[in-house]
C-alpha cells in the first residue's frame, strides 16, 4: 500500500528506460514522466489487442505452519556478508517485514535464523532504484565483497523498468544484466481505476472519458488494460481529446490525480479524431481516476460519486511485487539470496496464518516507512468496503503476500502450473512497445530478464508443506461480475472447427492475457448466416468448445464459466456483404468472477 506522490511505481520507469535509450538531455527541464508524448505531431488512439489478468483467492493456510517466535526489537548479529533491499512503501511485502523484524534484522527474526542481515531501505523513486543497481554492478566489479543491493518493483512496469537499466548494464558484460528472482506479494485491490457507476454497466459509455493519472504508472496501466479489454481505443496523447478513446488527465502523483477528481479540474484541449485534429476545442473535466490507497480514501471521505471499475482484485496477478538483483552480483551471493528467500517465504506462511504476525508487520511497516499509524496499515492490507456519501459501495485498499508455493505457482514450476509472471511480463511490456514504438521499440525477452535458479533451489531443499492461494473460481453459474467483454476474430477453417495456421497467433494473444488476469473466461462462438441457423447453431457450440479446450490444454489452472454457441442468432453487422459477414463469425470472451 503506497502513500507518497512517486510510490510503487509501475510503468512510470518507463521514464528512465527511455532516457538509457535515447540520452538523458532529451528530458532536460522537462517533468519526468509527464512530457514523453509532447511531439509536433498528433498521436491517433490506438484500440490494443486484448489484455486479460484475476476475483480474490483464499488462503489455504492452516495447522501446518507453526507459528514463530516474535522478533525483538533489538538488531540481530549475523556473521556474513550484510545485504540491503531498496522497496517501496507497500503492504506486499508485509512477509518480508515480518521475517526481518525492522529495518534492520532483528534478533529472534527468520532473517537472523537463516543467517541473512538485511537492510530494508524505503526508496519510492524508480530511477534512484536502477541508479542504485548500476553502481552495485560497477563497484561490484571493482570489489566483488561490496554489499549486494536488491530492489523491488510492480511486476507489470518489469519489461520496462529491465528494458531501462539493462541498457546501461550490458555495457559492463552480460553477467552484469539485472535479474528477477522472487515475488514477495501482490496488490490485491488498492490499485484501481475509479470512475461512474455507467463506466462499469456499459464499458462502452467511457468512450470520451477523462481519467486523472500519473502516466504511466502501473494505476494508468490498468486503465489501458481495461479498456483493451473492452474494445475501447486509448489516446496516448495528453493534450488531445479524442471522444471516441479514452482520455488522460497528466497528475503529478496518484495523490494528485485523485485530487483533481475532487477538485472538479478542467482543460481546453483540441479535438482529434482518427488522428486529426478537426479544429474544434473542448473544455474537459476529470471524470475518473486511477489511483491506490489512500488516494481512493481521500475520495471516499472527500467528494464521492465514482466507484471501483476494475481493480487489482479483479486484475490481481497484474502486480506481483518482484525482487531484483544484478546477476554477477547474486551469483556470487547464492547462499545469502536463497536464504533471502526462504526467509521470506516463512515470513509470508506466518502473515498469511496468524494474525499477530499481520500486525506485528504492520507495526514493522509504520517504522520502516515512517507513515501512518499500524492501525492503518492492518486495515488497508485486509482491505474494507464501504458506501461514499453518495451511496456508492467502494473498495478501499487490498494486498496480499505470497509464500514459496505462491512463487511455484507464479513461475510456472509448480505441477500443472502455467508460468503467469511471463504472460504479465510480456502483456504489459507489448502495451509499453504497442503505445510507445519510437520512444521504446522493445524489451528484454523473459528468458534473458528472470532467473529461477535460486527458487528452484530452494524449493529443492525446503521442507516446505504450506499450499498457494487457491486460484480457481467458481463461475460454474455463470459470471456475475462481468469486467469485460471482446469479440476476438480468431479463424477456422471453412465450415469446420479446426484453427486455421493464422488463428494460432490470436490463441497465443488470447492465452497470455488471460493467463496474466485470472478471471474467469466464458467463451460464445457466433457465425454469420451462411447455411441453417440449425447447422451455425451446432457448428458454433464447436468452435466455442474448440476454443475452451485449446486454452485448457495450455494452463489447467483456468475457470470456466458458460460456453455456448450462438449460432447466427447475434449479428453485429450486415450479413449482405463480405465484410459484415466477417465480423459476424466471431468469439466472444466474458470476463469476470
Amino acid at each position: 500500500m503506497a502513500l507518497t506522490p512517486k510510490g510503487k511505481t509501475g510503468l512510470i520507469v518507463l521514464v528512465l528506460a527511455v532516457g538509457l535509450f535515447f540520452g538523458i538531455k532529451y528530458f532536460a527541464g522537462t517533468e519526468m514522466g509527464q512530457n514523453v508524448l509532447s511531439q509536433k505531431e498528433v498521436q491517433k488512439s490506438k484500440l490494443l489487442s486484448q489484455v486479460i489478468l484475476p476475483g480474490a483467492p483464499k488462503t489455504t493456510q492452516g495447522a501446518n505452519v507453526m507459528p514463530a517466535d516474535m522478533p525483538a526489537d533489538a538488531t540481530a548479529v549475523v556473521a556474513g556478508r550484510k545485504s540491503s533491499i531498496e522497496v517501496m512503501a507497500w503492504s506486499a511485502q508485509n512477509g518480508m517485514m515480518f521475517a526481518n523484524g525492522g529495518a534492520q534484522t532483528a534478533k529472534g527474526s527468520l532473517m537472523e535464523k537463516h543467517g541473512v542481515f538485511l537492510t530494508i531501505m524505503r526508496q519510492d523513486d524508480c530511477n534512484k532504484m536502477q541508479t542504485d543497481l548500476i553502481k552495485n554492478a560497477n563497484d561490484f566489479k571493482t570489489n566483488p565483497n561490496v554489499e549486494p543491493v536488491y530492489v523491488a518493483i510492480m511486476g507489470d512496469g518489469s519489461a520496462s523498468f529491465m528494458a531501462g537499466v539493462n541498457s546501461e548494464l550490458s555495457k559492463l558484460g552480460n553477467e552484469y544484466l539485472a535479474k528477477i528472482v522472487y515475488s514477495m506479494g501482490k496488490s490485491l485491490g488498492e490499485d484501481k481505476l475509479m470512475g461512474p457507476k455507467a463506466w462499469k454497466e456499459n464499458p462502452q459509455s467511457a468512450r470520451g472519458g477523462v481519467v486523472a493519472a500519473y502516466l504511466r504508472d502501473g494505476d494508468w496501466n490498468i486503465v489501458v488494460k481495461w479498456c483493451s479489454d473492452n474494445g475501447i481505443p486509448v489516446n496516448p496523447d495528453e493534450k488531445t481529446y479524442d471522444p471516441d478513446a479514452m482520455n488522460f488527465i497528466a497528475a503529478n502523483d496518484f495523490i494528485d490525480a485523485s485530487q483533481k477528481y475532487i477538485a472538479g479540474y478542467t482543460e481546453e484541449r483540441k479535438v482529434v479524431k482518427n488522428g486529426k485534429r478537426t479544429g474544434d476545442k473542448k473544455t474537459i473535466t476529470v471524470d475518473g481516476v486511477a489511483t491506490w490507497t489512500p488516494g481512493d480514501v481521500m475520495i471516499f471521505e472527500s467528494k464521492g460519486g465514482i466507484t471501483d471499475i476494475v481493480s487489482t482484485a479483479e486484475y490481481r496477478s497484474q502486480m506481483p511485487c518482484v525482487v531484483i538483483g544484478v546477476d554477477a552480483v547474486l551469483k556470487a551471493n547464492k547462499s545469502s539470496v536463497e536464504n533471502m528467500i526462504t526467509a521470506i517465504g516463512e515470513g509470508g506462511d506466518q502473515v498469511k496464518t496468524y494474525d499477530v504476525a499481520l500486525r506485528k508487520a504492520c507495526a514493522i511497516n509504520a517504522k520502516v516507512y515512517n507513515e501512518k499509524d499500524e492501525n492503518y496499515w492492518y486495515t488497508y492490507y485486509k482491505g474494507d468496503t464501504r458506501a461514499d456519501k453518495t451511496g456508492l459501495i467502494v473498495r478501499l485498499g487490498g494486498s496480499r503476500v505470497n509464500n514459496l508455493s505462491d512463487n511455484l505457482e507464479l513461475f510456472g514450476l509448480a505441477p500443472g502450473s502455467a508460468n503467469v509472471f511471463k504472460s504479465v511480463y510480456t502483456v504489459f511490456g507489448d502495451i509499453v512497445v504497442g503505445l510507445y514504438p519510437n520512444l521504446v521499440p522493445n524489451y528484454p525477452e523473459f528468458e534473458q530478464a528472470v532467473d529461477l535458479t535460486y527458487l528452484k533451489e530452494v524449493s529443492s531443499t525446503s521442507s516446505n508443506t504450506t499450499t498457494a492461494d487457491n486460484s480457481k473460481i467458481d463461475i460454474s453459474g455463470g459470471v456475475t461480475n462481468q469486467v469485460s467483454k471482446k469479440a476476438w476474430a480468431i479463424e477456422f477453417e471453412s465450415g469446420k472447427a479446426t484453427f486455421t495456421t493464422q488463428s494460432i497467433k490470436t490463441l497465443e494473444s488470447l492465452y497470455n492475457q488471460s493467463t496474466a488476469t485470472g478471471l474467469g473466461i466464458e467463451i460464445f462462438g457466433h457465425t454469420d448466416n451462411t447455411g441453417t441457423p440449425t447447422g451455425n447453431m451446432e457448428l458454433s457450440q464447436q468452435r466455442a468448445d474448440a476454443v475452451k479446450t485449446w486454452l485448457e490444454n495450455k494452463n489447467s489452472r483456468f475457470s470456466f464459466g458458460r460456453v455456448l454457441g450462438r449460432g447466427q442468432s447475434e449479428p453485429v453487422a450486415d450479413n449482405s456483404s463480405n465484410s459484415g459477414r466477417a465480423k459476424n463469425r466471431r468469439v466472444e470472451i466474458v470476463l469476470g468472477n
